[in-house]
């Protein structure tokens, strides 16, 4: 192992909430967590004398951050209940298990969880005198992708079937893809292994993040994630890829201290010390992308879901740092918001928070789609699927693909097939770009004509509300379970149908200018304009 260093020689320690809910073990028993952070050149996780350990690595107890010296030895305070992590550094990888998940920390609950319905971390007994982390060396381009899957709420074993069949099977063996993320609600927390089972399909790596679904009932929100932990590890962790930092934050906070609701959307302080801590050690020119459940923008109307002055202590934490995204779930809806300065944002320009939608959709509910699993658009109109997050160097792209369908998919158009010929007509054209956000444009033309612009609205999308009818007018129970009810969307557009056209079959396609500059162009759908029952348009 080599020889231990002195206390003077260790960096500098990031100290955080030494006393957080007196998890530190009285100073008469050991007081600190160590070990090395180390190239495992053999591949056997074990630390050898001849395996060199790997400087300037962060490690964190779940609170504290500390790096390694030139020996790759570091040193923690000991937390009575905590998991040690090591966050990964770019150029490495840690280890995955048979299930392709990331082996990249070390749970230390002498006693155990506390008894829940749902199971929890054995007792781990007295800690190892060094707790190691072995990583490898690999390739890292800077110009990387990364699956984004929100709320696969693979509740039951037949919506853990859908999940598999209509979004793991669609990226099994995906290329080009350096990791994947889960942005909560993973599924039911009985079976937990039926999901990570069916995810070790994709072949990459995989994290998750905590959503409010996966929380167990306890008297303190401290305490509520101990199944997922049994499953997944911690619920706040880091890692490094190229020139970007991930970080995972679990932001449900249950139960509700104000006794409102069954959760609410908030960062504890000692999650927020983390979050300080670790980027003490994080160069300002890397691109921050911190995931978790509940977005951090009230998407939809109705009750506050995030706690009050919580969104603003993590921006401040973030204050220097001028490339930043954030990505979560719960919505079940694709949105997109901009946080400005006088929204509180702390640095030059905007803080993009992104809200890719749910690979569940609307939780599988609808009619049958092209796998005969239920199509489940979701609330806004978008179908059920993923994200795809492009990183070059510091700066990051997107890409929405909905289950089933190619990923040039980016649209519903919906228009009247059948146009009488009139100077004025109150048919509509009306275009749900999934993706979109409320800083792109939209435009349509009819004959590859010149493209005119679209107006942004705040509505329910008709596709949704036609399959609602349907529901409403059938004569026989439709398949599969209703579909929820329709809400406002934020990336619907509108315009007046035209009708002043000739008699005959004419098409009309639709275009997206997105705020990154990209261009999006619809497939042609075609109307037929035919002659009013009162007049026909003067032609000349």
């Amino acid at each position: 192992m080599g020889d231990i260093p002195e206390n003077n020689q260790m960096k500098k320690l990031t100290i955080g909430l030494l006393a957080f809910i007196g998890y530190i073990l009285p100073s008469a028993a050991q007081d600190v967590v160590k070990g090395y952070i180390f190239e495992d050149t053999n591949g056997n996780a074990k630390k050898e004398r001849r395996e060199s350990g790997i400087a300037n690595v962060s490690v964190t107890n779940g609170i504290d951050v500390t790096t390694t010296n030139d020996k790759g030895y570091y040193e923690l305070p000991l937390l009575q209940d905590m998991i040690v992590s090591v966050i990964k550094p770019s150029g490495y990888a840690v280890p995955l298990n048979e299930e392709n998940q990331p082996l990249f920390y070390y749970i230390h609950k002498p006693k155990g969880s506390p008894e829940n319905k749902y199971g929890g971390v054995a007792p781990t007994g007295k800690l190892p005198k060094y707790v190691n982390f072995p990583l490898n060396k690999q390739d890292e381009n800077s110009n990387f992708n990364v699956l984004l899957f929100g709320d696969p709420q693979a509740d039951d074993m037949a919506n853990a079937m859908y999940f598999e069949k209509a979004i793991v099977d669609e990226v099994a063996g995906v290329e080009n893809v350096a990791f994947g993320i889960s942005l909560g609600d993973l599924g039911a927390k009985n079976q937990y292994d039926v999901y990570i089972h069916s995810l070790s399909k994709v072949g990459i790596p995989w994290y998750n993040v905590l959503g409010n679904h996966d929380v167990n009932d306890g008297a303190i929100d401290e305490l509520t994630d101990e199944t997922y932990e049994k499953y997944f590890g911690p619920a706040n962790y880091a890692f490094n890829y190229a020139n970007a930092h991930f970080i995972m934050l679990d932001d449900v906070i249950f139960p509700d201290p104000n006794g409102k609701r069954s959760y609410v959307g908030g960062f504890r302080e000692d999650i927020l010390t983390f979050v300080k801590n670790d980027l003490a050690f994080v160069p300002k020119d890397k691109l921050i992308v911190i995931g978790f459940h509940i977005p951090i923008y009230e998407f939809e109307p109705g009750p506050d879901q995030f706690r009050e002055g919580d969104v603003q202590k993590l921006f401040n934490l973030l204050k220097g740092y001028n490339y930043t995204l954030s990505v979560s779930g719960h919505t079940h809806s694709q949105n997109h918001h901009f946080f400005t300065p006088e929204e509180g944002w702390v640095n030059k320009g905007i803080h993009h928070q992104y809200n890719p939608g749910a690979t569940s959709g609307s939780v599988y509910n609808g009619p049958e789609d092209v796998y005969g699993t239920p199509a489940s658009l979701m609330r806004d109109g978008t179908p059920k699927g993923y994200a795809y997050l492009a990183i070059t160097n510091n700066t990051y792209t997107y890409e929405y693909k909905a289950s089933g369908s190619p990923i040039s998919h980016k649209f519903s158009v919906h228009i009247p097939k059948i146009v009488p010929q009139t100077k004025k007509y109150r048919g509509e054209i009306v275009v749900n770009f999934f993706q979109g956000s409320p800083r792109d444009s939209v435009f349509y033309r009819v004959d590859d004509g010149a493209w005119k612009v679209m107006d942004k609205e705040f509505r329910s999308d008709k596709f949704l509300l036609d399959i609602e009818y349907e529901w409403d007018h059938a004569e026989k129970l439709p398949w599969g379970i209703r579909p929820s009810t329709p809400l406002p969307s934020s990336h619907i557009w509108a315009s007046r149908m035209p009708s002043k056209l000739p008699l005959g079959k004419h098409t009309l396609e639709v275009k997206a200018v997105d705020w990154l500059g990209r261009t999006y162009i619809s497939e042609k759908k075609e109307f037929t304009i035919v002659p009013d029952h009162n007049y026909i348009v003067n032609k000349k």
